[in-house]
């Protein structure tokens, strides 16, 4: 008995008896007991009613491996080399960032259903129960490294507003450099790691974290925004999308982004980001290895940099750092 076999068995969010689930599996109550104890270490609340047996706190929508794996098989096959799932794992772009790498031209994909050590820019973590978020990344080689490889986070973060929007119908907005928006609230982040070669190539690895549906007490530790972070769950109305489906329509959406990034650059991505522009006209709060300074936001350069207008008069280039909204003292 696996805490993943007992998972496939709870998931629909019903009573099991612990009896039924004991013969079942083969295996003592005891046992039983012990793997319910993994699926509370994966933030996933386990009620136990006498008489009635084990129910989850809330169904799962466990990603269909299935349905990914026939995928990568089929309609998928010429621009991903393959796509992995685990239930549990540190890091899906850390996995990666270690594993071989793909030959140029295909697409390596991981995701997992919880993630120990997800963490977002800066090293930031974001942790969510299993199930209620997607953890999704993609490596991708290029031979030669492209001169608008600076702002392919913002070119992933457009990639990943257009697949949600065409799967739930929902508008998210864009904050510089790489966070998903809903409602002034932050719902999905986006992390792109890289390994440059001496030989003028690259390994790129674009890390997407969505938050889908997601228990409120855990959404309000996910966030330091002032109105905290939401999820797919409340920007439908409680109609959240098939994580299957999301993470098939971002993979398919990613091989396209990285097969012709070298070619099109951020140009092509441009115009949307900026429609969808969080920050701009915005009063921000600029921290970085400087110090703290206040402007307004104003919209982005070609190559993806964020321009501020600062207190003192001046415009400042932003390559990097961190850009909240906030009034000044």
């Amino acid at each position: 008995m696996s805490p993943e076999g007992l998972l496939q068995r709870l998931a629909d969010g019903k009573s099991h008896s612990g009896v039924d689930l004991a013969r079942d599996f083969g295996v003592t109550r005891a046992a039983v007991w012990k793997q319910i104890a993994k699926l509370e270490a994966w933030g996933i609340e386990v009620h136990a009613h006498p008489g009635q047996g084990y129910r989850l706190d809330r169904a799962v929508d466990l990603l269909d491996a299935a349905a990914l794996s026939a995928a990568a098989d089929t309609h998928l096959r010429a621009r991903v080399r393959r796509i992995e799932l685990f239930t549990e794992l540190p890091s899906t772009n850390r996995h990666l960032l270690e594993c071989e790498r793909p030959e140029p031209g295909r697409l390596d994909v991981c995701l997992a259903e919880y993630q120990t050590a997800g963490r977002g820019r800066r090293g930031r973590v974001w942790r969510v129960p299993l199930g209620a978020g997607l953890c999704l990344s993609a490596g991708w080689q290029f031979e030669e490294t492209p001169p608008a490889l600076p702002a392919l986070t913002l070119a992933v973060g457009v990639v990943a507003r257009r697949v949600v929007a065409a799967i739930t119908g929902v508008e998210l907005a864009l904050k510089w450099p790489n966070d998903l928006v809903h409602g002034d609230q932050k719902l999905g982040g986006i992390l792109v790691e890289l390994s440059a070669e001496a030989q003028g190539g690259c390994h790129v690895v674009a890390g997407v974290g969505i938050n889908v549906a997601v228990p409120e007490p855990v959404l309000a530790t996910l966030s330091d925004w002032e109105r905290g972070a939401t999820d797919l769950a409340r920007a439908t109305g409680g109609r959240p999308p098939s994580r299957t489906e999301l993470a098939l329509a971002l993979v398919a959406a990613f091989a396209d982004l990285f097969a012709s990034y070298a070619a099109t650059g951020f140009g092509a991505y441009r115009d949307e980001w900026r429609r969808a522009d969080y920050l701009n006209g915005r009063p921000v709060r600029l921290d970085d290895a400087s110090g703290s300074a206040f402007g307004v936001a104003a919209g982005i350069e070609p190559d993806g940099a964020l321009l501020v207008d600062m207190a003192a008069g001046e415009r400042r280039r932003v390559i990097s750092g961190d850009v909240s909204v906030r009034t000044p003292p």
